[in-house]
């Protein structure tokens, strides 16, 4: 049985609640935009894919049940103000802004055509939005088989096994399915080639621990879950041949947003010499921005990292000044011989892209930034 975070069929949309994993495994109906906000929002669903999904899905199912209108106008303007509203629920993963203007101009189009009917319209939405689902799986699959060959083809020349660490989720959990940094890893396993992985529990919310180690479990592939802090020592004595994360959204120049944690292993890797990657579908990447510095990085309530399962495990008292709603112009640091800025926050930092060994696939194409 294969894990999924997303249910759908026309008409009707379930998501694995995620913040009850690995205790529990609960379907949560979605039916409407606003209960597909609060749970992108609450993190009941995320990775940038599936965030995207789980969006365009819910106003699938409201279109479905007859809402906007009346009127061709008002039912684009619906449309529109929906998916605007989707964006606001966590703004770094560009997958669903790009989602939203797809969506809004494919109703804008169709509400233009010649004997345009309201009917047409909704499904013409509909319809775009689960080619989107089928799209997800396809190239995550793609992205998981190129990025296996070719890292084989880097670390692994003459034959033999690999080991791979990665960050937070890309999983089946964060995707339509398969995942991205995971799906190489899964491909990787599939062709016998993979010796281990390493994923790490990855703080404040754990995503590495509740729900990538669960993947690795599920499927059966060789894993040690290690805390974010051993991972350079997991480089230095334990054999790791390449890093392959994913990413929330990357900018013309190859910066890259992704979860608070990346950058630092970045410069580890290279400092090791390791090749470090980042998967990642097109969907992901923002060419409209020139560097990582224009990406609006979210900010999380302090409690995700002072607080588990609504216990405080912090000592009391007032939240470290780079918690909470501080503004994110207070947290650029010199990147080193990153020769870059990075905006270090709770859940999502930028990577500059500016080192030797830095790929990411997209939907079967390995793309590789200059520098």
């Amino acid at each position: 049985m294969t894990l999924e975070a997303i249910r759908y069929s026309r008409g009707s949309l379930q998501i694995l609640d995620q913040l009850l994993l690995p205790q529990q495994s609960r379907y949560e109906a979605v039916g409407s935009v606003r209960q597909a906000w609060e749970a992108i929002r609450a993190m009941k669903v995320r990775g940038a894919p599936a965030i995207a999904l789980v969006g365009c899905l819910s106003l699938a199912v409201e279109l479905q049940a007859g809402a906007g209108g009346p009127g061709l106008a008002a039912l684009v303007a619906f449309v529109r103000d929906k998916l605007s509203f989707l964006v606001t629920a966590r703004p770094t993963a560009v997958n669903m802004a790009r989602a939203a203007r797809d969506l809004a101009d494919a109703a804008a189009r169709e509400a233009e055509r010649e004997g345009a009917t309201e009917e047409a319209v909704r499904e013409r939405v509909i319809r775009c939005t689960e080619d989107m689902l089928e799209k997800d799986l396809r190239d995550n699959r793609s992205i998981g088989d190129l990025g296996a060959r070719h890292l084989l083809e880097r670390v692994a020349p003459s034959g033999g096994k690999v080991t791979v660490l990665t960050h937070c989720n890309t999983g089946a959990l964060a995707t339509a399915g398969y995942g991205t940094a995971l799906g190489v890893i899964r491909s990787l396993h599939s062709l016998g080639r993979l010796e281990h992985a390493f994923c790490t529990e990855t703080r404040p919310y754990n995503q590495g621990a509740r729900l990538t180690a669960f993947e690795l479990v599920y499927e059966q592939i060789p894993a040690t879950l290690i805390a974010d802090s051993m991972v350079a020592a997991a480089m230095a004595h334990r054999g790791v041949s390449a890093v392959v994360v994913g990413a929330d959204r990357v900018v013309a120049n190859g910066d890259t947003a992704n979860k608070v944690g990346t950058y630092q292993l970045a410069i580890v890797a290279k400092h090791h010499g390791i090749p470090f990657y980042v998967a990642a579908p097109s969907s992901s990447c923002d060419l409209r921005l020139e560097t990582g510095k224009e990406i609006i990085i979210e900010e999380r309530p302090a409690q995700e990292l002072t607080d588990v399962n609504g216990v405080r495990i912090a000592a009391p008292g007032k939240p470290p000044p780079q918690k909470g709603h501080t503004p994110a112009s207070g947290h650029f640091m010199e990147a080193g011989d990153m020769q870059g800025l990075v905006i270090l926050l709770e859940h999502t930092q930028l990577l500059q892209a500016t080192f030797s060994s830095f790929y990411f696939f997209s939907d079967g194409v390995l793309l590789c930034p200059s520098g």
